[in-house]
């Protein structure tokens, strides 16, 4: 046996796959059956089966009524805590109200939750017409600023993941699979992501992804307003503050 081999670290197969469970649950968009998980994840039945009955009565995974199982919010809770020791919404906060004060527009600090963002902070706008979403609130990632932000850091590892599930929310939604890669690309590419309406109609929005120093992107930062509002050189003035706001964040959680 080698140095090498012996320093390796010892996995606990039961917690490991437990994880690999709970894992798979968190990233489907419905249920699944003992037989389903057992298949995609090379486990037998009766594994399967005992590992979520533990991870049900632990309370991270519910038994539904039509037998399939899903993860609960709970397993959402214990992400929101991890992020929340990272103090993202301390570290944020002056970033959120420089852009508050550059755009007069409701801006949000948003986290990715499976396949959707979650608002973890956000300054409201004072206009007259304006965009609003409560903390707490959910949007698909492909549909909002925020959300296209986080695809476009991890889009390899995500892609197929999203391709199943393009709800359609408004007629500028990318339902498309192309298109949505194109929309990726331009996002790559400038540095932060466009929502033409693609989830509620006449609101756009901005977003621009908060990385760790790996690049693995844990957060993103988002402008939202009626397209009314919207200056003539609101895309490029906007797309640019985003943008930098995020990189300072970055920098920020980079330095911890």
């Amino acid at each position: 046996m080698t140095e090498a081999t012996k320093s390796e670290p010892k996995v606990d197969s039961t917690l490991s796959k437990g994880l690999s469970i709970l894992e798979n649950l968190a990233a489907a968009q419905k249920g699944k059956g003992v037989t389903e998980l057992s298949k995609e994840l090379g486990l037998t039945k009766s594994n399967t089966f005992r590992l979520l009955q533990t991870l049900t009565t632990l309370g991270y995974v519910e038994h539904r009524s039509d037998k399939s199982y899903a993860a609960t919010l709970k397993t959402w809770q214990v992400g929101r805590a991890s992020v929340e020791n990272l103090n993202l919404r301390e570290l944020a906060a002056p970033e959120l109200l420089h852009l508050s004060q550059e755009t007069g527009e409701t801006v949000y600090l948003a986290v990715r939750n499976n396949l959707n963002v979650i608002y973890i902070d956000k300054i409201d706008s004072q206009k007259p017409i304006r965009s609003w979403n409560a903390i707490g609130g959910t949007a698909p990632l492909h549909c909002v600023g925020t959300g296209k932000a986080i695809l476009a850091v991890d889009y390899a590892n995500l892609r197929d993941q999203i391709g199943g599930v393009l709800t359609q929310h408004t007629d500028k939604t990318l339902t498309d699979l192309d298109a949505l890669d194109a929309d990726i690309l331009a996002t790559q590419s400038r540095g932060y992501a466009f929502d033409t309406g693609e989830f509620r109609d006449r609101i756009v929005s901005f977003g621009a992804a908060i990385t760790l120093q790996s690049g693995e992107p844990i957060g993103a930062l988002g402008i939202s307003l009626p397209d009314i509002n919207l200056p003539e050189d609101g895309v490029e003035r906007f797309g640019g503050l985003i943008m930098h706001a995020a990189r300072s964040v970055s920098e920020k959680l980079g330095r911890m």
